[in-house]
Protein backbone atom coordinates (compact mmCIF):
# COMPACT_ATOMS: atom_id res chain seq x y z
CA UNK A 1 0.00 0.00 0.00
CA UNK A 2 1.67 3.19 -1.20
CA UNK A 3 1.48 6.05 1.66
CA UNK A 4 0.41 9.34 1.57
CA UNK A 5 2.08 11.60 0.87
CA UNK A 6 3.16 14.65 3.34
CA UNK A 7 3.90 18.35 2.95
CA UNK A 8 3.10 21.60 4.24
CA UNK A 9 0.24 22.34 2.48
CA UNK A 10 0.51 26.49 3.76
CA UNK A 11 3.88 26.05 2.59
CA UNK A 12 3.41 24.53 -0.54
CA UNK A 13 0.87 27.11 -1.24
CA UNK A 14 2.96 30.25 0.06
CA UNK A 15 5.83 29.40 -1.87
CA UNK A 16 3.33 29.17 -5.34
CA UNK A 17 1.77 32.31 -4.50
CA UNK A 18 4.86 33.88 -4.30
CA UNK A 19 5.62 32.06 -7.82
CA UNK A 20 2.72 33.41 -9.68
CA UNK A 21 2.94 36.88 -7.78
CA UNK A 22 6.44 37.18 -9.43
CA UNK A 23 6.10 36.08 -12.49
CA UNK A 24 2.27 35.63 -13.33
CA UNK A 25 0.06 33.02 -13.96
CA UNK A 26 1.79 32.42 -17.99
CA UNK A 27 4.86 32.69 -16.72
CA UNK A 28 4.38 30.50 -14.01
CA UNK A 29 4.91 26.88 -15.89
CA UNK A 30 3.68 23.64 -14.00
CA UNK A 31 7.53 23.12 -14.02
CA UNK A 32 8.27 26.35 -11.69
CA UNK A 33 5.58 25.09 -9.49
CA UNK A 34 7.26 21.84 -8.84
CA UNK A 35 10.40 23.77 -8.22
CA UNK A 36 9.62 25.75 -5.86
CA UNK A 37 7.14 24.10 -3.48
CA UNK A 38 9.46 20.64 -3.87
CA UNK A 39 6.70 18.60 -4.95
CA UNK A 40 6.01 16.03 -7.18
CA UNK A 41 3.91 16.20 -10.42
CA UNK A 42 1.55 13.65 -9.45
CA UNK A 43 0.88 15.18 -5.94
CA UNK A 44 0.38 19.19 -7.45
CA UNK A 45 -2.41 16.95 -9.57
CA UNK A 46 -4.06 15.04 -6.96
CA UNK A 47 -3.88 17.83 -4.10
CA UNK A 48 -4.46 20.72 -5.43
CA UNK A 49 -6.07 19.94 -9.26
CA UNK A 50 -4.64 21.09 -12.72
CA UNK A 51 -2.71 24.77 -12.76
CA UNK A 52 -5.71 27.01 -12.99
CA UNK A 53 -7.37 25.44 -10.02
CA UNK A 54 -3.95 26.21 -7.95
CA UNK A 55 -3.97 29.28 -8.81
CA UNK A 56 -7.26 29.93 -7.16
CA UNK A 57 -5.94 28.27 -4.44
CA UNK A 58 -3.07 30.71 -4.28
CA UNK A 59 -5.71 33.48 -4.74
CA UNK A 60 -7.20 32.13 -1.66
CA UNK A 61 -3.91 32.57 0.43
CA UNK A 62 -3.06 35.66 -0.62
CA UNK A 63 -6.45 36.45 0.39
CA UNK A 64 -6.26 35.16 3.78
CA UNK A 65 -3.20 37.49 4.66
CA UNK A 66 -4.81 40.50 2.77
CA UNK A 67 -8.16 40.05 4.85
CA UNK A 68 -5.60 39.64 8.35
CA UNK A 69 -4.91 43.09 7.23
CA UNK A 70 -8.14 44.46 6.80
CA UNK A 71 -9.20 43.39 10.01
CA UNK A 72 -6.65 44.81 12.06
CA UNK A 73 -7.11 47.95 10.37
CA UNK A 74 -10.19 48.79 8.17
CA UNK A 75 -11.46 46.44 10.60
CA UNK A 76 -10.48 48.16 13.77
CA UNK A 77 -13.70 49.86 15.33
CA UNK A 78 -10.84 51.75 17.87
CA UNK A 79 -9.27 53.59 15.06
CA UNK A 80 -11.14 56.69 13.69
CA UNK A 81 -12.14 56.24 9.89
CA UNK A 82 -9.11 58.12 8.18
CA UNK A 83 -6.44 56.96 10.65
CA UNK A 84 -7.97 53.00 9.79
CA UNK A 85 -7.51 54.35 6.09
CA UNK A 86 -4.17 55.07 6.34
CA UNK A 87 -3.25 52.56 8.30
CA UNK A 88 -4.08 49.98 5.71
CA UNK A 89 -2.17 51.50 3.26
CA UNK A 90 0.18 51.69 5.40
CA UNK A 91 0.24 48.02 6.05
CA UNK A 92 -0.48 46.71 2.39
CA UNK A 93 2.43 48.87 0.86
CA UNK A 94 4.74 50.66 3.32
CA UNK A 95 5.23 48.58 6.10
CA UNK A 96 5.33 45.07 4.10
CA UNK A 97 8.62 43.32 3.13
CA UNK A 98 10.91 44.66 0.63
CA UNK A 99 10.76 41.17 -1.18
CA UNK A 100 7.13 41.92 -1.03
CA UNK A 101 6.40 45.27 -1.68
CA UNK A 102 8.67 44.86 -4.81
CA UNK A 103 6.51 42.14 -6.03
CA UNK A 104 3.47 44.71 -6.28
CA UNK A 105 -0.07 42.93 -5.83
CA UNK A 106 -0.87 39.46 -6.90
CA UNK A 107 -4.27 40.92 -8.29
CA UNK A 108 -2.73 43.94 -9.80
CA UNK A 109 -0.58 42.23 -11.70
CA UNK A 110 -3.13 39.45 -12.60
CA UNK A 111 -5.20 41.91 -14.10
CA UNK A 112 -2.37 43.36 -16.10
CA UNK A 113 -1.22 40.37 -17.42
CA UNK A 114 -3.50 37.93 -20.06
CA UNK A 115 -4.95 36.46 -17.25
CA UNK A 116 -7.51 39.16 -17.79
CA UNK A 117 -8.93 36.93 -21.11
CA UNK A 118 -9.55 34.25 -19.17
CA UNK A 119 -13.51 35.52 -17.61
CA UNK A 120 -13.39 32.88 -15.00
CA UNK A 121 -9.95 33.56 -13.31
CA UNK A 122 -10.77 37.22 -14.03
CA UNK A 123 -13.84 36.80 -11.84
CA UNK A 124 -11.95 35.05 -8.93
CA UNK A 125 -9.15 38.02 -9.20
CA UNK A 126 -12.25 40.84 -9.14
CA UNK A 127 -13.79 39.51 -6.71
CA UNK A 128 -11.44 39.43 -4.07
CA UNK A 129 -10.63 43.20 -5.24
CA UNK A 130 -14.20 43.69 -4.37
CA UNK A 131 -13.37 42.78 -1.01
CA UNK A 132 -10.69 45.25 -0.36
CA UNK A 133 -13.21 47.66 -2.03
CA UNK A 134 -16.39 47.09 0.59
CA UNK A 135 -13.96 47.17 3.47
CA UNK A 136 -13.04 50.06 2.41
CA UNK A 137 -16.27 51.85 1.35
CA UNK A 138 -17.47 51.03 4.72
CA UNK A 139 -14.75 53.42 6.27
CA UNK A 140 -15.00 56.01 3.88
CA UNK A 141 -18.81 56.01 4.53
CA UNK A 142 -18.33 56.50 8.02
CA UNK A 143 -15.80 59.51 7.32
CA UNK A 144 -18.58 61.15 4.79
CA UNK A 145 -21.28 60.77 7.48
CA UNK A 146 -19.04 62.52 10.26
CA UNK A 147 -18.26 65.45 7.26
CA UNK A 148 -14.55 64.29 7.53
CA UNK A 149 -14.33 64.85 3.19
CA UNK A 150 -13.83 67.55 0.82
CA UNK A 151 -17.21 68.89 -0.28
CA UNK A 152 -18.08 67.76 -3.75
CA UNK A 153 -16.56 64.07 -3.29
CA UNK A 154 -19.15 60.86 -2.98
CA UNK A 155 -17.57 58.14 -0.29
CA UNK A 156 -17.86 55.71 -3.55
CA UNK A 157 -16.15 58.12 -5.77
CA UNK A 158 -13.43 58.97 -2.64
CA UNK A 159 -12.84 55.08 -2.50
CA UNK A 160 -12.12 54.60 -6.15
CA UNK A 161 -9.57 57.63 -6.09
CA UNK A 162 -7.98 55.98 -2.63
CA UNK A 163 -7.98 52.55 -4.64
CA UNK A 164 -6.41 54.13 -7.85
CA UNK A 165 -4.17 55.52 -5.77
CA UNK A 166 -3.10 52.27 -4.41
CA UNK A 167 -3.19 50.42 -7.59
CA UNK A 168 -0.54 52.76 -9.09
CA UNK A 169 1.32 52.83 -5.41
CA UNK A 170 1.52 48.57 -5.66
CA UNK A 171 2.97 48.96 -9.75
CA UNK A 172 5.18 51.54 -8.76
CA UNK A 173 6.54 49.45 -5.72
CA UNK A 174 6.82 46.66 -8.58
CA UNK A 175 9.16 49.65 -10.40
CA UNK A 176 11.18 50.04 -7.45
CA UNK A 177 10.06 52.95 -5.71
CA UNK A 178 10.83 52.67 -2.10
CA UNK A 179 8.33 52.72 1.20
CA UNK A 180 9.22 56.74 2.06
CA UNK A 181 8.00 57.59 -1.81
CA UNK A 182 5.19 55.35 -1.47
CA UNK A 183 3.89 56.47 1.39
CA UNK A 184 4.22 59.87 -0.22
CA UNK A 185 1.85 58.99 -2.49
CA UNK A 186 -0.49 57.48 -0.16
CA UNK A 187 -0.47 60.16 1.90
CA UNK A 188 -1.01 62.98 -0.66
CA UNK A 189 -4.32 61.26 -2.15
CA UNK A 190 -5.95 61.16 1.86
CA UNK A 191 -4.98 64.55 1.96
CA UNK A 192 -6.91 65.04 -0.86
CA UNK A 193 -9.92 63.82 0.28
CA UNK A 194 -9.90 64.37 3.85
CA UNK A 195 -11.56 67.44 5.01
Amino acid sequence: MARPVEFDENKVLTNAMEQFWKEGYEASSVQKLLDCTGINRGTLYNSFGDKETFFKSCVDQYNRLSAKQIEATLGNAKLKPWDAITAYLNATVVEVSNKHRGLGCLLVNSLCESINYDKEMKKVVRSSQATVRKALLARVKEAHKAGKIKKGFSAEFATDVILNTLYGARVNSRDGKNAKQLKELLDFSVASLKK
